[in-house]
């Protein structure tokens, strides 16, 4: 029975004792970079008031987000590379599942909402501000996460109903649901049917409020009459069609597919991608990709 189950041992990623400190120093030095990409994201759109803006406001957020989303994961995996220790606790693993299907999921619909943010900028841009009033951009930002509590609140809920009857090796590095619901002894049918729908539709409603948001906006930006302001238009864009195109791209994989949670072995190299390598990129691909914040940020460093 579930209940007798005190930990589990996450077997994903064995390596060789000499390339386990190699893992642990490169696992570290990825969350670094991440917590003090987005850190310093934050701090430079809230010192400068020319970003006191709604696409800002979204992406200030997603900074934080991204913060929250690899502390859930990285730094205990570093630890275990470190250490050696795979265990993790019954009760450890039920949050970490919790909470990083609730920062995951409200990522995507993150991505919807300034994908919508941008389709209203470009496609009506005399009614953006009107539109996108700061009542609206926070009911989105406390909607994006009221669907990423439900989506985890189902997710932990029916993995941790099932039974674990002695076989508490989960082959990942972390308590990802498919690789939890592998472990179980129970039968998972209506677990993975479940996990499928639930994901499934999250990544499609997503997917469908972007592409449609940004075929409009292709439409929009090439019927422009300047390639001055295509160009301008398209800048706007550009980074966050990067990071859409990184998350979908991976989360698809992993969830919308079916099979997804019979093949575990597969999934842990693109998982450390889309929750340790895409958190650390973003605030890179936004401040690269887009001359406000690199304009803001020099004017912070000259002072």
């Amino acid at each position: 029975n579930h209940t007798r189950i005190s930990e589990f041992i996450l077997v994903g990623f064995k390596s060789h004792p000499e390339s386990q400190l190699l893992l642990s120093v490169l696992f570290s030095t990825m969350y670094l970079v991440t917590v003090v990409g987005n850190v310093c994201m934050i701090l430079i759109i809230r010192m400068d008031s020319n970003l006191h803006t709604p696409m800002y406001f979204f992406l200030e957020n997603l900074s934080t987000l991204d913060i929250c989303y690899s502390s859930v994961i990285t730094p205990r995996a570093a630890l275990a590379f470190l250490l050696g220790r795979r265990s993790i606790s019954y009760s450890g693993c039920a949050s970490q599942m919790f909470f990083f299907s609730l920062f995951g999921t409200t990522e995507a619909f993150f991505l919807a909402v300034m994908a919508y943010d941008r389709f209203t900028a470009i496609c009506n841009p005399l009614l953006y501000q009107v539109i996108m009033s700061r009542r609206l951009c926070v009911l989105m930002v406390m909607g994006s996460y009221l669907s990423g509590c439900i989506n985890c609140t189902i997710q932990t809920g029916f993995t941790f109903s099932l039974s674990f009857c002695g076989r508490r090796e989960i082959n990942h590095f972390f308590c990802e649901v498919a690789a939890v619901i592998h472990a179980s002894c129970s039968d998972t049918l209506v677990n993975e049917l479940v996990m499928l729908a639930v994901c499934g539709s999250i990544i499609v409603g997503t997917a469908l409020v972007v592409f449609i948001s940004y075929g409009y906006i292709i439409i929009t930006i090439v019927q422009m009459p300047s390639a001055e302001s295509r160009h301008k238009a398209f800048s706007t864009c550009s980074s966050h069609m990067i990071t859409i195109c990184l998350f979908f791209g991976t989360v698809f994989f992993m969830y919308g597919q079916p099979g997804a949670a019979s093949s575990p072995n597969k999934s842990n190299t693109i998982s450390v991608f889309y929750t340790v390598v895409i958190p650390m990129l973003n605030p890179f691909i936004y401040t690269l990709r887009n001359r406000e914040v690199k304009g803001s940020l020099k004017k912070q460093l000259k002072r």
